[in-house]
């Protein structure tokens, strides 16, 4: 059994916010949203809000370790329903509230990430990316979307949160696929194009694996530098408090990372038979450590932001926290500093922290994160079942 540190999601206090950086300052952008996990910022400036959490599992949590885990996840604030709903939130003003929520898209399956390509609004559902019209201005869709490609899920489904990103010249989708169990402890074949980042032709349907031995990829982002396509990646479990090191990487197409036969590169995990040292002659070692067991899902490039410097070229990260480490490590925004489309230092810093209280309750827990239309950074919490909004201090 892993290390087990739970910090139980408490809410935050009538008035009571985050601690914003020097320079900036914090405030709330929406509240009242339930679970909200996932954002995404379209032309005109309204704020897409994906409400989810995970679909059904019934293999998942069979047995004396899955019934421990359900319980994990409740006390963890994650074991609420899943709305199964993308919310519009509009700033009709510009002064950093919303003044207008609507459901967009509603009965969707765990819906998390969504990107705008033209006028097609592509979602991906936790088994399947779907197409929607979309029409500029509008605040609900009623059209059934058409699938576009079926996604990896089915009754276990261990890594249900799939995100997208749409290429710069809008051809392709790149879709996160985590793996199917911690470290292939039910054999590789449940893990069938999983542990991956796949490439979607938008035309004809089509995929190919991009990159692969990613466990749990999440955020994706382009890096304006570079061109690269770059992600964040939640590592293995169950080797202690200070193993393994979640990531931040460039993707390479055609790459391999590991999983689930090394990690970090070439270190080998014994746990994996058979073993594949062939395979981990290969594996990438990713660009940037960003800790143990922190749950780094959401990224986002600084491009369009105004916060002030040191945060003007670099990427924003949203960790989530987790229950496995001790001390607990994650339950803020960071952001690494860039030079020359490479991480710029060893150590990212702090944009949003106090998620956690003296003693070990979760007020929060952040999420996604991009920029709104005015370069202000907006993190879903999803035990606070808010949005923040980060913007630089007034003067």
């Amino acid at each position: 059994m892993p290390t087990v540190n739970i910090a139980p999601a408490q809410g935050w206090a009538p008035g009571a916010a985050p601690i914003a950086a020097p320079g900036t300052g914090v405030a709330l952008f929406a509240e009242g949203l339930d679970h909200p996990r996932w954002l995404y910022v379209l032309p005109n400036g309204d704020v897409l809000v994906a409400e989810s959490n995970a679909p059904p599992k019934p293999d998942d949590s069979s047995g004396i370790k899955g019934w421990v885990m359900g319980l994990v996840m409740k006390r963890a604030g994650a074991g609420v329903p899943s709305a199964n709903r993308i919310t519009l939130l509009r700033d009709s003003n510009g002064d950093g509230v919303v003044d207008l929520r609507t459901a967009l898209l509603d009965g969707l399956s765990s819906p998390f990430g969504m990107a705008l390509v033209g006028n097609d609004l592509y979602v991906a559902n936790s088994d399947a990316v779907l197409r929607f019209p979309y029409t500029p201005g509008e605040t609900r869709i009623n059209s059934a979307g058409t699938k576009v490609i079926d996604l990896p899920a089915g009754a276990i489904n261990h890594h249900w949160t799939k995100n997208l990103i749409a290429s710069p010249d809008g051809s392709k989708l790149y879709v996160t696929v985590g793996s199917n169990s911690n470290v292939a402890e039910r054999g590789m074949a449940v893990e069938a194009e999983r542990a991956a980042i796949w490439e979607v032709d938008i035309a004809s349907g089509k995929h190919r694996i991009f990159a692969s031995g990613l466990r749990n990829p999440n955020g994706l982002a382009w890096q304006p530098d570079s061109g690269m396509l770059w992600t964040v990646v939640n590592e293995r479990d169950e080797l202690g408090s200070d193993l393994v090191p979640d990531y931040l990487t460039s993707v390479k197409d055609g790459g391999f990372y590991g999983w689930p036969y090394s990690y970090y590169g070439q270190h080998v995990d014994e746990r994996v038979t058979p073993p594949r040292p062939d395979l981990v002659a290969l594996a990438i070692s990713p660009d940037f450590a960003l800790g143990p067991h922190t749950g780094s899902l959401g990224l986002v490039s600084s491009v369009g932001s105004n916060l002030p410097a040191p945060f003007v070229n670099g990427m924003f990260i949203g960790q989530h926290g987790s229950w496995n480490r001790q001390p607990h490590s994650g339950y803020k925004v960071i952001f690494v500093p860039f030079s020359h489309g490479q991480p710029a230092t060893d150590s990212p810093l702090d944009v949003l922290t106090g998620f956690l209280s003296e003693d070990g309750k979760a007020y929060g827990r952040p999420v996604g994160v991009v920029i709104d239309k005015q370069g202000a950074l907006l993190v879903a919490d999803d035990v606070g079942n808010v949005i923040w909004r980060v913007s630089a201090a007034r003067k």
